[in-house]
Protein backbone atom coordinates (compact mmCIF):
# COMPACT_ATOMS: atom_id res chain seq x y z
CA UNK A 1 0.00 0.00 0.00
CA UNK A 2 2.82 2.39 0.99
CA UNK A 3 4.56 1.59 -2.30
CA UNK A 4 1.18 2.16 -4.36
CA UNK A 5 0.65 5.24 -2.43
CA UNK A 6 4.03 6.57 -3.48
CA UNK A 7 3.29 5.95 -7.27
CA UNK A 8 -0.19 7.41 -6.79
CA UNK A 9 1.81 10.74 -5.92
CA UNK A 10 4.14 10.75 -7.73
CA UNK A 11 2.38 9.94 -10.71
CA UNK A 12 -0.57 13.14 -9.86
CA UNK A 13 -0.74 15.31 -12.78
CA UNK A 14 -4.11 17.98 -12.35
CA UNK A 15 -3.82 17.97 -16.25
CA UNK A 16 -4.80 14.63 -16.90
CA UNK A 17 -7.25 12.78 -14.03
CA UNK A 18 -8.91 9.76 -14.09
CA UNK A 19 -12.05 8.57 -14.03
CA UNK A 20 -11.59 6.73 -10.96
CA UNK A 21 -10.20 10.39 -9.44
CA UNK A 22 -13.79 11.76 -10.05
CA UNK A 23 -15.23 9.34 -8.24
CA UNK A 24 -12.89 9.38 -5.40
CA UNK A 25 -9.94 12.06 -5.10
CA UNK A 26 -9.52 11.15 -0.88
CA UNK A 27 -7.00 8.32 -1.36
CA UNK A 28 -5.19 10.37 -4.23
CA UNK A 29 -4.74 13.27 -1.65
CA UNK A 30 -4.17 11.34 0.99
CA UNK A 31 -0.89 9.65 -0.88
CA UNK A 32 -0.10 12.98 -1.99
CA UNK A 33 -0.66 14.52 1.25
CA UNK A 34 1.65 11.78 3.32
CA UNK A 35 4.62 12.05 0.45
CA UNK A 36 4.63 14.49 -1.98
CA UNK A 37 2.55 17.40 0.47
CA UNK A 38 4.23 20.36 -1.53
CA UNK A 39 3.73 18.19 -5.10
CA UNK A 40 5.80 20.29 -8.09
CA UNK A 41 2.89 19.34 -11.23
CA UNK A 42 4.57 19.25 -14.84
CA UNK A 43 2.93 22.37 -15.91
CA UNK A 44 5.70 23.72 -13.02
CA UNK A 45 2.60 24.78 -10.52
CA UNK A 46 2.78 23.59 -7.21
CA UNK A 47 -0.50 21.72 -5.23
CA UNK A 48 -0.83 21.74 -1.39
CA UNK A 49 -2.47 19.09 0.47
CA UNK A 50 -1.86 20.29 3.97
CA UNK A 51 -3.66 21.76 6.11
CA UNK A 52 -1.19 24.15 8.00
CA UNK A 53 0.65 24.76 4.44
CA UNK A 54 -3.26 26.09 3.19
CA UNK A 55 -3.69 28.22 6.51
CA UNK A 56 -0.37 29.66 6.18
CA UNK A 57 -1.35 30.11 2.47
CA UNK A 58 -4.97 32.29 3.35
CA UNK A 59 -3.42 33.99 6.05
CA UNK A 60 0.00 35.68 4.11
CA UNK A 61 -1.59 38.13 1.42
CA UNK A 62 1.52 39.76 0.91
CA UNK A 63 2.78 36.59 -0.23
CA UNK A 64 0.59 34.72 -1.22
CA UNK A 65 -1.60 36.59 -3.82
CA UNK A 66 -4.94 36.42 -5.20
CA UNK A 67 -4.78 38.63 -8.24
CA UNK A 68 -5.21 36.28 -11.31
CA UNK A 69 -4.70 38.94 -14.11
CA UNK A 70 -0.98 36.74 -14.76
CA UNK A 71 -2.96 33.74 -14.37
CA UNK A 72 -5.94 34.20 -16.23
CA UNK A 73 -4.56 35.70 -19.31
CA UNK A 74 -3.07 32.75 -21.19
CA UNK A 75 -5.97 30.59 -20.18
CA UNK A 76 -8.62 32.90 -21.09
CA UNK A 77 -7.17 35.95 -23.38
CA UNK A 78 -9.15 38.99 -23.80
CA UNK A 79 -12.70 37.57 -23.32
CA UNK A 80 -15.92 38.14 -20.94
CA UNK A 81 -14.51 35.28 -18.70
CA UNK A 82 -11.28 36.99 -18.10
CA UNK A 83 -12.78 40.60 -17.43
CA UNK A 84 -15.23 38.76 -15.15
CA UNK A 85 -12.78 36.91 -12.91
CA UNK A 86 -10.18 39.78 -12.74
CA UNK A 87 -12.81 42.10 -11.49
CA UNK A 88 -14.57 39.44 -9.00
CA UNK A 89 -13.96 40.40 -5.59
CA UNK A 90 -12.60 36.44 -4.71
CA UNK A 91 -9.96 37.42 -7.58
CA UNK A 92 -8.68 40.08 -6.14
CA UNK A 93 -6.00 41.44 -3.49
CA UNK A 94 -6.16 44.32 -0.64
CA UNK A 95 -7.06 46.90 -0.85
CA UNK A 96 -9.45 46.34 -4.29
CA UNK A 97 -10.87 43.36 -2.15
CA UNK A 98 -10.94 45.12 1.27
CA UNK A 99 -13.04 47.71 -0.44
CA UNK A 100 -15.81 45.67 -2.70
CA UNK A 101 -15.83 42.81 0.34
CA UNK A 102 -17.28 45.66 3.01
CA UNK A 103 -19.75 46.81 0.73
CA UNK A 104 -21.02 42.83 0.08
CA UNK A 105 -20.34 42.86 3.82
CA UNK A 106 -22.66 45.43 4.62
CA UNK A 107 -25.64 43.69 3.29
CA UNK A 108 -25.04 40.57 4.47
CA UNK A 109 -25.06 41.75 7.91
CA UNK A 110 -25.95 39.17 10.72
CA UNK A 111 -29.26 41.17 11.64
CA UNK A 112 -29.99 41.24 7.62
CA UNK A 113 -29.25 37.35 7.34
CA UNK A 114 -31.60 36.54 10.55
CA UNK A 115 -34.23 38.52 8.74
CA UNK A 116 -34.54 35.65 6.01
CA UNK A 117 -35.06 32.85 8.40
CA UNK A 118 -38.56 33.02 7.80
CA UNK A 119 -38.33 33.21 4.10
CA UNK A 120 -36.37 30.31 3.55
CA UNK A 121 -38.27 28.05 5.92
CA UNK A 122 -40.96 29.24 3.52
CA UNK A 123 -39.22 28.72 0.91
CA UNK A 124 -37.96 25.21 1.98
CA UNK A 125 -41.70 23.83 3.31
CA UNK A 126 -43.37 24.33 -0.14
CA UNK A 127 -40.21 22.53 -1.71
CA UNK A 128 -41.08 19.34 0.75
CA UNK A 129 -44.42 19.87 0.01
CA UNK A 130 -44.34 19.24 -3.71
CA UNK A 131 -41.87 16.38 -3.29
CA UNK A 132 -44.52 14.76 -0.90
CA UNK A 133 -46.87 15.29 -3.22
CA UNK A 134 -44.92 13.74 -6.23
CA UNK A 135 -44.22 10.54 -3.92
CA UNK A 136 -40.29 10.72 -4.92
CA UNK A 137 -37.81 13.40 -5.88
CA UNK A 138 -34.49 14.54 -7.93
CA UNK A 139 -32.74 15.41 -4.81
CA UNK A 140 -30.62 18.07 -6.65
CA UNK A 141 -33.27 19.65 -9.06
CA UNK A 142 -36.27 19.42 -7.12
CA UNK A 143 -34.34 20.30 -3.74
CA UNK A 144 -30.87 21.13 -2.97
CA UNK A 145 -30.31 24.13 -6.19
CA UNK A 146 -34.21 25.40 -6.05
CA UNK A 147 -32.82 26.65 -2.91
CA UNK A 148 -29.75 29.23 -3.53
CA UNK A 149 -31.45 30.04 -6.55
CA UNK A 150 -34.24 31.27 -4.91
CA UNK A 151 -32.43 33.26 -1.95
CA UNK A 152 -29.86 35.19 -4.07
CA UNK A 153 -32.87 35.99 -6.04
CA UNK A 154 -34.17 37.43 -3.68
CA UNK A 155 -31.22 38.93 -2.10
CA UNK A 156 -30.90 41.15 -5.32
CA UNK A 157 -34.53 41.29 -5.53
CA UNK A 158 -34.29 39.82 -9.14
CA UNK A 159 -37.75 39.15 -10.57
CA UNK A 160 -39.35 35.54 -10.26
CA UNK A 161 -40.20 35.36 -13.65
CA UNK A 162 -36.83 36.85 -14.57
CA UNK A 163 -34.54 33.97 -12.58
CA UNK A 164 -34.98 30.88 -15.16
CA UNK A 165 -31.29 31.41 -16.90
CA UNK A 166 -29.52 32.40 -13.55
CA UNK A 167 -28.55 28.57 -12.71
CA UNK A 168 -27.35 28.13 -16.05
CA UNK A 169 -25.40 30.91 -16.73
CA UNK A 170 -23.53 30.06 -12.82
CA UNK A 171 -23.00 26.97 -14.26
CA UNK A 172 -21.05 27.75 -17.37
CA UNK A 173 -19.07 30.55 -15.83
CA UNK A 174 -17.83 28.14 -13.07
CA UNK A 175 -17.35 25.36 -15.12
CA UNK A 176 -14.34 27.56 -17.34
CA UNK A 177 -12.43 27.17 -13.70
CA UNK A 178 -11.65 23.71 -14.01
CA UNK A 179 -7.76 23.18 -14.06
CA UNK A 180 -8.50 21.75 -18.47
CA UNK A 181 -10.40 23.81 -20.08
CA UNK A 182 -12.09 22.92 -23.51
CA UNK A 183 -13.02 25.31 -26.28
CA UNK A 184 -16.93 24.19 -26.04
CA UNK A 185 -16.31 24.84 -22.24
CA UNK A 186 -14.81 28.54 -23.05
CA UNK A 187 -17.39 29.16 -25.02
CA UNK A 188 -20.40 28.55 -23.19
CA UNK A 189 -18.62 30.35 -19.75
CA UNK A 190 -18.13 33.40 -22.52
CA UNK A 191 -21.66 33.76 -23.65
CA UNK A 192 -23.03 33.08 -19.90
CA UNK A 193 -21.10 36.63 -19.10
CA UNK A 194 -21.93 37.99 -21.96
CA UNK A 195 -25.79 37.07 -21.43
CA UNK A 196 -25.36 37.99 -17.39
CA UNK A 197 -23.89 41.16 -17.81
CA UNK A 198 -26.53 42.56 -20.51
CA UNK A 199 -29.47 41.46 -18.36
CA UNK A 200 -27.75 42.53 -15.02
CA UNK A 201 -27.32 46.34 -17.12
CA UNK A 202 -31.06 46.44 -17.59
CA UNK A 203 -31.79 45.06 -13.53
CA UNK A 204 -29.06 48.08 -12.28
CA UNK A 205 -30.99 50.53 -14.68
CA UNK A 206 -34.41 49.50 -13.17
CA UNK A 207 -33.23 49.72 -9.78
CA UNK A 208 -31.28 52.90 -9.81
CA UNK A 209 -34.38 54.42 -11.22
CA UNK A 210 -36.99 52.80 -8.30
CA UNK A 211 -34.10 51.63 -5.21
CA UNK A 212 -35.23 49.29 -2.77
CA UNK A 213 -34.50 48.55 0.87
CA UNK A 214 -30.79 48.64 1.26
CA UNK A 215 -31.41 46.58 4.19
CA UNK A 216 -32.83 44.09 2.49
CA UNK A 217 -31.67 44.51 -1.39
CA UNK A 218 -28.04 44.02 -1.72
CA UNK A 219 -28.31 45.43 -5.28
CA UNK A 220 -29.71 48.73 -4.14
CA UNK A 221 -27.00 48.66 -1.07
CA UNK A 222 -23.72 48.06 -3.99
CA UNK A 223 -25.43 51.03 -6.35
CA UNK A 224 -25.52 52.73 -3.22
CA UNK A 225 -22.70 52.29 -1.50
CA UNK A 226 -21.08 53.37 1.74
CA UNK A 227 -22.00 56.56 3.27
CA UNK A 228 -18.43 57.53 3.53
CA UNK A 229 -18.61 57.66 -0.34
CA UNK A 230 -17.28 54.51 -1.18
CA UNK A 231 -18.74 53.39 -4.52
CA UNK A 232 -18.21 50.32 -7.31
CA UNK A 233 -17.66 51.29 -10.65
CA UNK A 234 -20.44 50.31 -13.36
CA UNK A 235 -17.97 46.98 -14.13
CA UNK A 236 -17.40 46.30 -10.47
CA UNK A 237 -20.82 46.60 -9.76
CA UNK A 238 -21.49 44.02 -12.72
CA UNK A 239 -18.87 41.71 -12.18
CA UNK A 240 -19.55 41.03 -8.43
CA UNK A 241 -23.44 40.25 -8.99
CA UNK A 242 -22.08 37.58 -10.83
CA UNK A 243 -20.06 36.73 -8.42
CA UNK A 244 -22.72 36.84 -5.73
CA UNK A 245 -25.03 34.24 -7.76
CA UNK A 246 -21.59 32.12 -8.65
CA UNK A 247 -20.35 32.32 -4.95
CA UNK A 248 -23.76 31.11 -3.39
CA UNK A 249 -25.52 29.22 -5.59
CA UNK A 250 -23.24 26.05 -6.79
CA UNK A 251 -21.70 25.55 -3.32
CA UNK A 252 -24.66 25.79 -1.22
CA UNK A 253 -26.59 23.70 -3.47
CA UNK A 254 -23.51 20.96 -2.83
CA UNK A 255 -23.61 21.78 0.81
CA UNK A 256 -27.24 20.28 0.52
CA UNK A 257 -26.97 17.71 -1.65
CA UNK A 258 -23.79 16.35 -0.57
CA UNK A 259 -24.92 16.14 3.28
CA UNK A 260 -28.08 14.23 2.23
CA UNK A 261 -25.93 11.56 0.48
CA UNK A 262 -23.27 11.77 2.38
CA UNK A 263 -26.13 10.72 5.77
CA UNK A 264 -27.70 8.31 3.26
CA UNK A 265 -24.18 6.72 2.98
CA UNK A 266 -23.67 6.96 6.98
CA UNK A 267 -26.95 5.66 8.21
CA UNK A 268 -25.66 5.56 12.10
CA UNK A 269 -25.36 9.30 11.73
CA UNK A 270 -28.50 9.70 10.10
CA UNK A 271 -30.33 7.99 12.83
CA UNK A 272 -28.49 10.15 15.39
CA UNK A 273 -29.05 13.04 14.24
CA UNK A 274 -32.81 12.26 13.49
CA UNK A 275 -32.60 11.03 17.36
CA UNK A 276 -30.67 14.61 18.40
CA UNK A 277 -31.82 17.30 15.62
CA UNK A 278 -29.87 19.70 18.29
CA UNK A 279 -26.70 17.91 16.39
CA UNK A 280 -28.11 19.96 12.92
CA UNK A 281 -25.07 22.87 13.40
CA UNK A 282 -21.98 20.50 14.13
CA UNK A 283 -23.56 17.59 11.44
CA UNK A 284 -23.71 21.14 8.94
CA UNK A 285 -20.17 21.65 9.83
CA UNK A 286 -18.72 17.73 9.22
CA UNK A 287 -20.62 18.05 5.93
CA UNK A 288 -18.32 21.03 4.42
CA UNK A 289 -15.10 19.24 6.08
CA UNK A 290 -16.21 15.66 4.78
CA UNK A 291 -17.20 16.52 1.31
CA UNK A 292 -16.27 20.02 0.64
CA UNK A 293 -18.23 21.80 -1.79
CA UNK A 294 -15.04 23.92 -3.26
CA UNK A 295 -12.00 21.89 -3.46
CA UNK A 296 -9.39 24.10 -4.69
CA UNK A 297 -8.35 27.32 -4.20
CA UNK A 298 -5.47 29.07 -6.14
CA UNK A 299 -2.94 31.61 -4.96
CA UNK A 300 0.53 33.36 -6.77
CA UNK A 301 3.24 33.64 -4.98
CA UNK A 302 5.27 37.39 -5.07
CA UNK A 303 8.54 36.66 -3.79
CA UNK A 304 10.86 34.11 -2.94
CA UNK A 305 9.06 31.84 -0.35
CA UNK A 306 9.57 28.77 1.93
CA UNK A 307 6.80 26.93 1.97
CA UNK A 308 6.51 23.26 3.66
CA UNK A 309 10.38 23.25 3.69
CA UNK A 310 10.13 23.69 -0.13
CA UNK A 311 11.76 27.07 -1.48
CA UNK A 312 9.29 28.63 -4.13
CA UNK A 313 10.33 30.86 -6.71
CA UNK A 314 8.07 34.56 -7.11
CA UNK A 315 5.91 33.58 -9.56
CA UNK A 316 4.70 30.06 -8.96
CA UNK A 317 1.27 29.61 -9.20
CA UNK A 318 -0.12 27.53 -6.24
CA UNK A 319 -3.10 25.16 -6.40
CA UNK A 320 -4.56 25.02 -2.10
CA UNK A 321 -6.73 21.15 -1.75
CA UNK A 322 -9.14 22.33 0.50
CA UNK A 323 -10.58 18.55 -0.30
CA UNK A 324 -7.57 16.89 1.37
CA UNK A 325 -6.76 19.64 4.21
CA UNK A 326 -9.95 18.95 5.25
CA UNK A 327 -9.16 15.66 5.77
CA UNK A 328 -5.42 15.81 7.45
CA UNK A 329 -5.16 13.56 10.56
CA UNK A 330 -2.67 16.22 11.88
CA UNK A 331 -5.82 18.53 12.39
CA UNK A 332 -8.53 16.11 12.33
CA UNK A 333 -8.69 13.45 14.59
CA UNK A 334 -9.54 9.81 12.68
CA UNK A 335 -10.51 12.02 9.31
CA UNK A 336 -12.35 9.61 7.15
CA UNK A 337 -14.71 8.91 9.47
CA UNK A 338 -18.28 10.92 9.35
CA UNK A 339 -19.44 12.23 12.63
CA UNK A 340 -22.28 14.49 13.16
CA UNK A 341 -20.93 15.84 16.24
CA UNK A 342 -17.51 16.29 15.75
CA UNK A 343 -15.50 19.50 17.52
CA UNK A 344 -13.97 21.19 17.11
CA UNK A 345 -13.99 21.20 13.55
CA UNK A 346 -12.20 24.19 12.02
CA UNK A 347 -12.43 23.42 8.55
CA UNK A 348 -11.28 25.31 5.30
CA UNK A 349 -14.55 24.76 3.13
CA UNK A 350 -14.69 28.71 3.51
CA UNK A 351 -11.32 29.66 3.61
CA UNK A 352 -9.60 31.03 6.28
CA UNK A 353 -8.29 34.82 6.29
CA UNK A 354 -8.81 38.21 4.02
CA UNK A 355 -10.76 35.86 1.91
CA UNK A 356 -13.15 33.93 4.27
CA UNK A 357 -16.42 33.38 2.46
CA UNK A 358 -18.40 36.59 2.71
CA UNK A 359 -21.60 34.34 2.37
CA UNK A 360 -20.44 31.81 4.68
CA UNK A 361 -23.07 32.66 7.50
CA UNK A 362 -26.18 32.38 4.76
CA UNK A 363 -24.53 29.50 3.62
CA UNK A 364 -24.65 27.56 7.31
CA UNK A 365 -28.21 28.74 7.35
CA UNK A 366 -29.48 27.81 4.12
CA UNK A 367 -27.54 24.02 4.77
CA UNK A 368 -28.76 23.55 8.25
CA UNK A 369 -32.42 24.24 7.63
CA UNK A 370 -32.87 22.98 4.54
CA UNK A 371 -31.41 19.62 6.01
CA UNK A 372 -32.98 19.55 9.26
CA UNK A 373 -36.25 20.46 7.90
CA UNK A 374 -36.06 17.39 4.94
CA UNK A 375 -34.78 14.82 7.57
CA UNK A 376 -37.53 15.51 10.23
CA UNK A 377 -40.24 15.26 7.03
CA UNK A 378 -38.64 12.24 5.31
CA UNK A 379 -36.43 10.52 7.87
CA UNK A 380 -36.78 7.25 5.77
CA UNK A 381 -35.52 9.13 2.64
CA UNK A 382 -33.00 6.50 0.79
CA UNK A 383 -31.11 7.51 -2.48
CA UNK A 384 -32.51 5.09 -5.07
CA UNK A 385 -30.45 4.73 -7.70
CA UNK A 386 -26.86 5.79 -9.06
CA UNK A 387 -26.04 9.83 -8.21
CA UNK A 388 -24.57 11.12 -11.21
CA UNK A 389 -21.58 13.54 -9.71
CA UNK A 390 -20.54 16.58 -11.90
CA UNK A 391 -17.26 15.46 -13.06
CA UNK A 392 -15.66 18.11 -11.95
CA UNK A 393 -12.53 18.88 -9.35
CA UNK A 394 -13.00 22.05 -8.32
CA UNK A 395 -16.42 21.73 -7.46
CA UNK A 396 -17.16 18.79 -5.75
CA UNK A 397 -21.09 17.91 -5.98
CA UNK A 398 -23.89 15.88 -7.91
CA UNK A 399 -25.66 17.16 -10.79
CA UNK A 400 -28.64 14.40 -10.08
CA UNK A 401 -29.84 12.20 -6.84
CA UNK A 402 -32.84 9.96 -7.56
CA UNK A 403 -34.25 9.53 -4.14
CA UNK A 404 -37.05 7.59 -2.44
CA UNK A 405 -38.95 9.54 0.16
CA UNK A 406 -40.21 6.09 2.10
CA UNK A 407 -42.84 6.17 4.10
Amino acid sequence: MNADAKELAAKFDLEKLTGEFYADPYPTYRALRENEPVKRLPNGTVFLTRYDDLVTTYKNTKSFSSDKKREFAPKYGDTPLYEHHTTSLVFNDPPAHTRVRRLIMGALSPRAIAGMEGDLIKLIDGLLDAIAAKGDCELIEDFAASIPIEVIGNLLDVPHDERGPLRDWSLAILGALEPVVSTEVAARGNKAVTDFLAYLSTLVARRRQKPGNPERDVLTRLIQGEESGERLTEKELLHNCIFLLNAGHETTTNLIGNGLVTLDRNPDQKQRLIDNPDLIKTAVEEMLRYESSNQLGNRMTTEKVELGGIMLDAGTSITLCIGAANRDPAQFPDPEAFDVARTPNRHLAFATGAHQCAGMALARLEGAIAISRFLARFPNYAVSGEPVLGGRVRFRGFLSVPCSIGR
